[in-house]
């Protein structure tokens, strides 16, 4: 398909997804039920092909004897202790014993010390942003700060005044600039679609 085609189809889609949360209607919530369904469908395939391409690319490493050795053994053994796991005979995939102890002696800590590396350059990059006098860094430097001190797990009254103040401020001030900004993302989504599918260029404003 061109490109035009394939932006009227998401255009479309995300337009039954929006009537189907704007309008109560059964026939309408099973067309944007399918449409899900199919959307998810085409995400595990890319997921999965995004592993096989990943996958493919270590083994020609390998073979071509080129890059990193440890860090391609790593990952070919990896992949295959994992799909080995969840495949195998008398497997029930993501809950067998096998998967789920992976999980969690090897992906959970893994993600741990990625969260705890990703810490320690939040650090490195909220100093740097104070030292550089940035008044943008400086407000989310304050509001980070802000955010660490109403997620302090604490009990009694001043941990559940903690608790039902960081709730707020997920639901109202942050969510609505988060809101905000999804929307103004939508609306330039859908302008820019317009234009592509109508053939309108910079040319012709």
């Amino acid at each position: 398909m061109r490109r035009p085609t394939i932006t009227a189809l998401v255009v479309i889609i995300g337009l039954l997804l929006l009537a189907d949360m704007l309008v109560v209607n059964a026939a309408l919530g099973q067309v944007a039920g399918v449409a899900v369904d199919a959307a998810i469908l085409v995400a595990a395939g890319a997921a999965l092909a995004g592993v096989g391409a990943l996958g493919a690319r270590r083994l020609n490493d390998l073979w071509r004897r080129r890059g990193d050795p440890i860090g391609a053994v790593m990952v070919v053994a990896g992949m295959a202790a994992m799909l080995a796991a969840g495949l195998r005979p008398g497997s029930t995939g993501t809950t067998d014993p096998a998967v789920q102890w992976l999980v969690t002696a090897l992906l959970i800590p893994i993600g741990a010390t990625l969260f705890g590396l990703l810490f320690v350059t939040t650090l490195g990059a909220a100093r740097r942003s104070v030292a550089t006098g940035s008044r943008e860094g400086t407000l989310l430097v304050v509001g980070a700060l802000v955010t660490s001190v109403l997620l302090v797990p604490l009990s009694g009254p001043v941990g559940e005044w903690l608790a039902d103040a960081a709730t707020w401020s997920l639901a109202v001030p942050i969510g609505s600039v988060l809101r905000g900004l999804l929307i103004g993302i939508a609306l330039l989504t859908a302008v820019y679609a317009a234009r592509v599918v109508l053939g309108i260029r910079g040319a012709d404003d």
